[in-house]
């Protein structure tokens, strides 16, 4: 029985290996499968042009910002140890951050646990202990990531308003307005509303057999592990300081995307606030891909358009920026893989000292 629970095992994370790596080549194929040969040619112009004079030092500067806001995650997650007597290494908090992201290139969800798994056995942390902390890093991050979102929304409004979405030249604004006029002075809110009331009563009534059915309970412990992450911080020594690295953390996300657009001489005039609705929206890319790969630079690309640039342009600007946060992630996992095996465990190190 166990051994077919194996391969079920294997079975399912090789399943989702190729979902989400075939996610990735999708959106590839359809970012690239309308483009022209001297389309193509010219996103490998643009490329080439961030070769050319200082545009590297950006490029570096920007690999540099996100190696800061790894460490500074890996920081809150100390924070978030020390309650329960574990006071780890720094630098074993870092590299258990790095192998994290490396592994979830491959297979998404698998680095929380093999982060888990080197706190573990490293520093004697032990997994569901650090698994709960994972719990409450996500729920900070999804309140932080909706925020973004959402402010990227607010204080890009007169661009997004402007946003096409027929043949007919009807703009989104236009659209959102006339829908919530229609609403207001129609019946229709009505019934939606009427619809919602009689939707949560029979869920309510019905809620045992929702219950037993797995989706639906992943989605009740996905809310109910927010709640209890975000619970959890008023128990910290230090809540404050989680909420400044917090914030550092997206600040310095946000920098990282800044300073490498920097590096584009494409992408002529762009200021903060378009920035920051490109690194907004191209967040989700790596929620959608592995590593946001195919998904972030067609976010990316989608983003520049409504500002007026050159689609081709913003696909380039996407594949480099990519590329720079993938090759930390590839340059640093693998360092921390190394590294880590010339380190003693905690266990060692406290054998050693009491032998002194």
């Amino acid at each position: 029985m166990d051994k077919k629970n194996r391969i079920w095992d294997i079975t399912k994370k090789v399943v989702k290996f190729l979902l989400f790596f075939g996610i990735g080549i999708l959106f590839i194929y359809l970012s690239m499968k309308d483009l022209t040969a001297a389309d193509k040619q010219q996103i490998r112009d643009s490329i080439k042009e961030v070769k050319t004079g200082g545009a590297w030092i950006f490029l570096a500067l920007s690999f540099a910002i996100g190696v800061v806001a790894d460490f500074l995650r890996s920081e809150r997650n100390r924070l978030l140890l020390q309650p329960m007597g574990y006071n780890i290494r720094h630098s074993m908090a870092f590299y258990s951050v790095m192998v994290c992201y490396l592994a979830n290139l491959a297979f998404p969800r698998l680095g929380e646990v093999l982060r888990c798994s080197f706190l573990q056995r490293y520093e004697k942390v032990p997994f569901q202990k650090s698994l709960g902390t994972v719990v409450t890093e996500r729920a900070v991050d999804f309140i932080f990531l909706l925020a973004v979102l959402g402010s990227a929304i607010l204080l890009n409004t007169n661009v997004l308003s402007q946003l096409k979405i027929d043949n007919q030249g009807t703009s989104l604004g236009a659209f959102l307005s006339q829908m919530g006029y229609n609403l207001l002075h129609g019946y229709k809110m009505y019934i939606i509303l009427g619809i919602l009331v009689i939707c949560c009563i029979v869920v309510h009534v019905t809620r045992r057999w929702w219950n037993r059915i797995v989706f639906f309970q992943k989605v009740k412990h996905f809310f109910i592990g927010l709640g209890q992450g975000l619970l959890s911080i008023k128990d910290l020594h230090h809540p404050w300081l989680f909420i400044f690295y917090s914030f550092a953390i997206w600040i310095a996300y946000f920098l990282q995307t800044y300073v490498c657009f920097y590096a584009f001489d494409f992408l002529v005039g762009f200021d903060a606030l378009m920035v920051f609705l490109v690194f907004a929206f191209a967040n989700l890319g790596f929620i959608i891909g592995p590593g946001g790969l195919g998904v972030y630079p067609l976010i990316v690309a989608g983003m520049l358009v409504l500002y007026g640039y050159d689609y081709n342009a913003g696909l380039a600007a996407g594949w480099v920026g990519w590329s720079v946060q993938t090759l930390m992630v590839l340059s640093l996992g693998a360092f921390s893989l190394i590294a880590v095996s010339f380190m003693k465990r905690t266990s060692e190190i406290e054998e050693t000292n009491n032998n002194i």
